[in-house]
């Protein structure tokens, strides 16, 4: 796969299947099952194991066995059950450890809002735990409904509050920026995902793990739209019941001025790529970019029309 291409595997019934086996015989049971439904998609996705080959081999710095490829896909199947819990009944299934927690509350007591950049690593979901410790700041995320229907009409059917809270990236460009600025302009913090480009889109290609790679450049702009305040979280699954959410400050508030847009942007990208690559080093079996994701091809420059970038389920 050249650039990313969702796939939602097993259809309605099969999602329906998984989270009513889940929540009904409860998180260990279903656990068991990850196992013969990651062996699956193993065997019959030839394109993923690829990716995870690749993107391994960078970051091992030994060589990749068949066995590691199936634990990243597994590790992958793990964060994805434990959406339907963290949704179904918040963080009481998990043990969270937040760090710079500090840094977040600043921006948010300060009522300008903020938004959360993130990527795919781990599970954005985790973010839900945020939920109970500040119930008072909404929650809205930038997704993409049309990508993956089923699994999200499954999410949304465990938590109605926080579908309404979606902002839907399906609806264009205007009126997801629209949105997001409505939101920043309530104080809420307004979180969406920055490392996946897609067809046709915008990017800049920066250094990540040794070889330039294409990023998208829509996040940013929009960041620099919004004037708030810019904090990376990243949601680290550390195996069995355990995440770590992460925040760090990464800006007061984006500026790209239109005579030095190429160049501020590629500081800016290759600044969020660094971080990336610093938590894929340390937890490599945390991101889920299962395409071709250093020969991905784009224009090296934004057209008028900027993309809205989408947290898409894989």
């Amino acid at each position: 796969m050249s650039h990313w291409q969702q796939r939602e595997g097993g259809g309605w019934f099969a999602i329906w299947l998984i989270r009513t086996i889940a929540l009904r015989l409860g998180r260990t049971v279903a656990r068991l099952l990850l196992y013969p439904i990651a062996l699956y998609f193993f065997l019959r996705r030839a394109d993923e194991r690829a990716a995870s080959r690749a993107y391994l081999s960078r970051v091992l710095h030994r060589p990749v066995t068949q066995r590691d490829v199936f634990h990243h896909i597994h590790m992958f199947a793990a964060t994805l059950l434990d959406r339907l819990f963290f949704l179904a009944r918040g963080e009481r299934d998990f043990d969270v450890d937040v760090e710079g927690l500090a840094e977040l509350d600043r921006c948010i007591d300060a009522g300008r809002g903020v938004l959360l950049i993130g990527s795919h690593q781990g599970s954005f979901e985790a973010l839900r735990a945020l939920g109970a410790r500040r119930p008072e700041v909404p929650l809205r995320v930038v997704l993409d409904k049309q990508k993956t229907p089923a699994l999200t009409a499954v999410l949304e059917a465990l938590a109605p509050d926080v579908g309404a809270a979606v902002i839907d990236a399906s609806r264009g460009g205007a009126s997801v920026a629209l949105a997001m600025a409505e939101g920043a302009a309530e104080g809420a913090m307004v979180a969406l995902l920055a490392d996946r480009g897609h067809r046709n889109e915008a990017v800049r290609r920066v250094p990540f793990l040794g070889t330039p790679a294409p990023f998208p450049v829509g996040p940013w702009l929009l960041a620099s739209a919004l004037k708030v305040p810019v904090i990376l979280c990243m949601g680290i699954y550390l195996g069995g019941n355990r995440y770590r959410l992460i925040f760090e400050a990464f800006s007061e508030g984006i500026d790209i001025p239109r005579a030095q847009r190429a160049a501020v942007l590629d500081d800016i990208i290759a600044r969020y790529a660094s971080r990336l690559e610093h938590y894929a080093r340390v937890h490599p079996f945390n991101w889920f970019n299962f395409y071709d994701f250093w020969q991905e091809t784009g224009p090296a420059d934004e057209p008028a029309a900027v993309h809205v970038p989408r947290h898409s389920d894989a």
